[in-house]
């Protein structure tokens, strides 16, 4: 947190402004979550007025996702068909992972904010497949005016409690964040088995 109060002690809503799209950028510092938790906390000690500080916190939310979007949009596919086989994102895989995207893409462009790693990525990779720009827009921004409006309002509500509450709600992400990774990691995990099963000559018993 002493990062964050140097910021603000010296650049107030710049903070906000240009600390905010450096987050998105995948360049988390300052840290999102804690930057608007704070600014919530300034808010209540009347350092910062509200309104200002939620209109600063949105505007540099949305000018970072919609940079990581272009991004993604212009230079994500041209990248990944050359230097992708490197990284095992083949062309291929991306155009099933679009499919899926597809059903559950768009809570995933406004829940996503709330996990760290997820947030940074989100808006590349939707660029990188495609997703229509209103359709990203529509989500994304909605997204981002929540996370907005819920940390911020964590600090301000909570005044000089903030920091108690903002650790109880870290931890719980942290926690959404390590179940999904692991729901991940054993889809893969099966869907790799399975593959092994088809292939000639190998029979379940070798897989164990």
């Amino acid at each position: 947190m002493e990062i964050v109060e140097r910021l603000f002690a010296q650049y107030g809503y710049l903070v906000l402004l240009i600390g905010l799209p450096m987050e998105l950028i995948a360049l988390p510092i300052p840290p999102g979550n804690s930057t608007l938790a704070y600014t919530g906390y300034l808010s209540y000690k009347n350092v910062l007025d509200l309104l200002p500080a939620l209109a600063a916190a949105y505007s540099g939310s949305v000018l970072g996702i919609t940079t990581t979007y272009w991004i993604g949009n212009k230079l994500g596919m041209p990248l990944i068909e050359k230097y992708g086989k490197w990284l095992f994102l083949k062309p291929k895989y991306l155009k099933k992972t679009k499919i899926t995207y597809e059903k559950y893409g768009n809570k995933m462009l406004v829940f996503g904010f709330f996990l760290p790693g997820v947030r940074q990525f989100n808006s590349y990779f939707a660029g990188i497949i495609h997703v229509p720009y209103r359709t990203f827009a529509l989500y994304a921004y909605t997204g981002a005016a929540l996370w907005v409006s819920i940390f911020i309002g964590i600090g301000y509500v909570f005044g000089n409690q903030w920091q108690l509450v903002f650790t109880w709600i870290e931890h719980f992400l942290k926690f959404i964040l390590i179940i999904l990774f692991c729901t991940i990691a054993i889809f893969l995990l099966l869907k790799w088995r399975s593959r092994l099963r088809k292939r000639p000559g190998i029979h379940e018993g070798e897989l164990k």
